[in-house]
């Protein structure tokens, strides 16, 4: 999606057409002010290697909003959908976190990274934009207490790794929610006794030519750790 600046909110909504979201105005227009913080946030201290305004309204943007529908049929068959709480690990500029939290007012949403200057970030972006469901955490995962609902994870770590670091934090009950890009075989293959993956499903990002999938996982039937 190669798009002028000036033609992001179109983009915007084509890409949410294609993902057969809805979202109102004032929620695009705090997408897109995100958006132009991230680009000038990144000139100083390099949040992300995208530099170019389209590209990230794909790659960010629009990756991360391919996770709501998603995210939103697990929460209500889980009866959660109404005040859920979501940790967001290793979330680097916010993503999904942040695209989430104005997505979803009714989520509380914790953004947690163990670098200072990307969770000041976060909490620059929640407090510009008037958000007041999303938070900033500067630490390492393992350290977070929850109990959180929903753990979810960009590019992060190995899901071993993934849930072995932020089990304390999810609820009873709780579900990860990995976002990866090919199915990683290798990886749910070395999962640890205790957790399981109960669903695999791939996603379309629009203007994306790239696979993605969200790999979800559960706790297995007598694990009791808080």
């Amino acid at each position: 999606m190669s798009v002028p600046a000036t033609d992001l909110p179109a983009a915007l909504a084509a890409g949410l057409r294609a993902l057969g979201l809805t979202l109102d105005e004032a929620a695009q227009r705090r997408l897109l002010d995100y958006l132009a913080l991230l680009q000038r946030w990144n000139a100083a201290i390099n949040l992300t290697a995208l530099r170019d305004p389209a590209q990230m309204l794909t790659h960010h943007l629009l990756d991360s909003l391919a996770v709501l529908a998603p995210l939103r049929r697990e929460l209500v068959a889980r009866g959660r959908d109404g005040a859920a709480r979501i940790l967001d690990v290793g979330s680097g500029a916010g993503l999904p976190g942040v695209v989430l939290a104005i997505a979803e007012p009714r989520w509380q949403v914790t953004c947690v990274d163990a670098v200072a200057k990307k969770a000041a970030f976060v909490t620059q972006v929640a407090a510009t934009l008037a958000l007041p469901n999303l938070r900033a955490v500067h630490a390492r995962v393992q350290g977070v207490d929850g109990p959180f609902d929903v753990v979810t994870a960009r590019a992060f770590a190995a899901l071993a790794d993934f849930v072995t670091w932020s089990r304390r934090a999810l609820a009873p009950g709780g579900v990860w929610m990995a976002m990866k890009g090919r199915v990683p075989h290798d990886e749910i293959a070395a999962l640890p006794p205790w957790a399981e993956v109960f669903h695999v499903e791939p996603l379309t990002v629009p203007g994306l030519d790239a696979e993605r999938c969200l790999v979800w996982l559960r706790r297995r039937d007598g694990d009791k750790t808080p």
